[in-house]
């Protein structure tokens, strides 16, 4: 398998169907032996504005603290062992209800769609 053709950028979907988002990076462990092992993948602008560099990571991370606080300035991760299928979309065996990955989301709703009129 190629990670970054059929893994990285991928739609991630949860295991009721909802879309949780794309897969923005792949976390590899090194050992003392043998090939890295993947351990993980990441969803979220984190990842995304890693990506980009050291800076625009940075930013984001400030940004996403300021907003929702210390859980928010981490990559929301997805346990490899939680992959179930790797197709068109990659399948995952966890609910994003059980996760924060819309919680920005959520605010936004909650706070500011909701209060315009005829949202």
């Amino acid at each position: 398998m190629d990670l970054l053709r059929d893994v990285l950028d991928k739609q991630l979907v949860d295991r009721n169907g909802v879309k949780m988002g794309k897969v923005d990076g792949i976390v590899a462990e090194l050992g003392r032996d043998g090939p890295p092992r993947v351990i993980a993948i990441e969803v979220g602008a984190i990842v995304m504005a890693r990506r980009l560099g050291r800076q625009p990571q940075q930013w984001m991370t400030w940004v996403a603290s300021q907003l929702g606080g210390d859980r928010h300035s981490r990559p929301h991760r997805v346990a490899w062992r939680a992959v179930r299928r790797i197709g068109v979309d990659i399948e995952v065996d966890v609910a994003v209800s059980d996760t924060t990955i819309f919680a920005w989301q959520d605010w936004l709703r909650d706070h500011v769609v909701n209060k315009i009129p005829g949202a």
